[in-house]
């Protein structure tokens, strides 16, 4: 049997302003190990606010949320903090890299806050991300001196950087040409390949159709066309 790494239960999201509304209707999702995993609907459908409510950032919904066995619904903010640098790794659209700092700093970022080994250590693991991500050459360059598709790679490395079972990515390709695109799925593909399992939230067809499932929402639940709605997943192929 494959492991679960990611467990959604009725999560339920309402938002207060202007008025009460209803974003997420008892949303029911598992994610096993090494799966790909694509999240598509129309702007407003609440894809995004999906995303964070399983990256344990937004912590306001009902229902229950399960990440690698631990039951992250109610834990206190230091203690989902924590969980998150320790086992989450988060790419977005935009990459948010400090622009003075190297690559090779903003990658190790993360790592030295979980001070998990030591900064000798920390480098040597974030040379070998940036090498995964075939950016170990610019390693010493600012990251404000790279280019959208290269800062977008050194975003991903630092995602990598402790290791994180579960890798969570919103619009990660919205900024990026069609090649640099093709240079993201890769990527992932290769890391779900290699046992990390990988949530992508995305309105580029091409990135979804490189997944290994696929979530359709509409108004804020699952697509009731989804053939496996038992899961709220639908194969994209065998």
């Amino acid at each position: 049997m494959p492991n679960e790494v990611l467990r959604a239960e009725q999560l339920s999201k309402y938002f207060y302003e202007p008025g009460k509304f209803q974003v997420l209707h008892e949303v029911s999702l598992s994610v096993n190990e090494g799966e790909f995993l694509a999240i598509m609907g129309k702007s407003g459908c609440g894809k995004s606010t999906l995303l964070y409510l399983l990256s344990t950032l937004d912590t306001d919904y009902e229902g229950s949320l399960y990440i690698m066995g631990t039951r992250t619904t109610g834990l206190s903010e230091t203690s989902l903090a924590n969980f998150r640098n320790e086992h989450i790794g988060f790419v977005f659209q935009f990459h948010y890299l400090l622009p003075e700092f190297t690559a090779l700093d903003n990658v190790m970022l993360p790592a030295l806050k979980l001070a998990r080994w030591d900064k000798k250590k920390i480098e040597q693991k974030a040379l070998e991300k940036l090498r995964q991500m075939g950016m170990e050459e610019y390693a010493a360059k600012p990251s404000g001196k790279l280019s959208g598709g290269q800062q977008q790679r050194v975003a991903i490395a630092r995602a990598l950087i402790n290791d994180p079972a579960l890798v969570l990515a919103d619009e990660p390709t919205g900024n990026l040409d069609s090649a640099n695109t093709a240079n993201v799925l890769a990527i992932f593909r290769q890391l779900a390949q290699q046992g990390n399992t990988i949530i992508v939230v995305t309105h580029d067809r091409d990135l979804a159709a490189g997944a290994d499932r696929i979530i359709q929402l509409s108004d804020g639940r699952i697509s009731p066309s989804s053939p496996d709605n038992s899961h709220s997943l639908t194969p994209l192929r065998s």
